[in-house]
């Protein structure tokens, strides 16, 4: 089982690095703060607000999804997440507008709220949902395996994945691994873009992400009820 965890742990770096190379995510941002004042530390300013954002975006949809599943089966709620992302990706491909919030003099709060709003409006708490179900589908086996081998040599084992996150925990991993995964990649790519290509970068790279993010959307909901 830790093979699985090792890979899930993988698969939130590079959906992370994906939100993170998404200029509607952030970096666009950093880089127009770091424009606008004419240094470099700006744009690394800009960086821990918009992360923080982000992460919250996140944990706001894992808690609505937490809430609902007290209320309904663990395979109702994976079909009807998977419904709400097909719904929104599709929606996404046909009306691809991006919320505005606030000028440029902005402060942490503003560009944390900013960077909240823009995560929720392009669904990436959404997009987490399948690496959460399968962080629990991957914990649930990890229980079922330690109480066949509590009376040999893997006792020690055991004990050890007895203190692997439950339910409540698996989201907190899921969120920290995520954004640490968009944070390292916005960073790299606002100096990149900030330091060499400048903004005419985006002419020809915003519209394909925005086209990739709602296939990617459309996707997950798609991979969700078989996982």
């Amino acid at each position: 089982m830790l093979p699985e965890l090792l890979l899930l742990f993988l698969l939130l770096l590079l959906l992370g690095i994906f939100h993170g190379i998404n200029p509607g995510m952030g970096w666009l941002f950093a880089v127009s703060l770091g424009l606008q004042e004419q240094r470099r530390a700006a744009v690394w300013s800009a960086l821990l607000p918009l992360a923080l954002g982000h992460a919250l975006a996140i944990g706001v949809t894992l808690l609505a999804v937490g809430i609902i599943g007290l209320v309904i089966s663990f395979e109702i709620l994976k079909w009807f997440v998977a419904a709400i992302l097909v719904v929104f990706g599709i929606y996404k491909l046909i009306r691809n507008r991006h919320p505005r919030y606030g000028g440029m003099q902005v402060n942490f709060r503003q560009l944390t709220t900013w960077s909240f709003l823009m995560a929720s409006a392009h669904g990436a708490g959404l997009m987490i949902l399948p690496f959460l179900f399968k962080g629990m589908n991957t914990g649930t086996a990890m229980s079922a395996h330690m109480q066949s081998h509590k009376s040999t040599i893997m006792i020690e084992q055991a004990t050890i994945l007895s203190n692997l996150p439950k339910e409540p925990l698996i989201g907190l991993f899921v969120i920290l691994v995520h954004t640490l995964g968009y944070l390292l990649i916005m960073g790299i790519v606002a100096v990149l873009v900030y330091e060499k290509f400048g903004l005419r970068l985006l002419k020809s790279a915003w519209f394909n992400i925005d086209l990739i993010w709602s296939a990617v959307l459309i996707l997950s909901g798609v991979l969700i009820p078989i996982i």
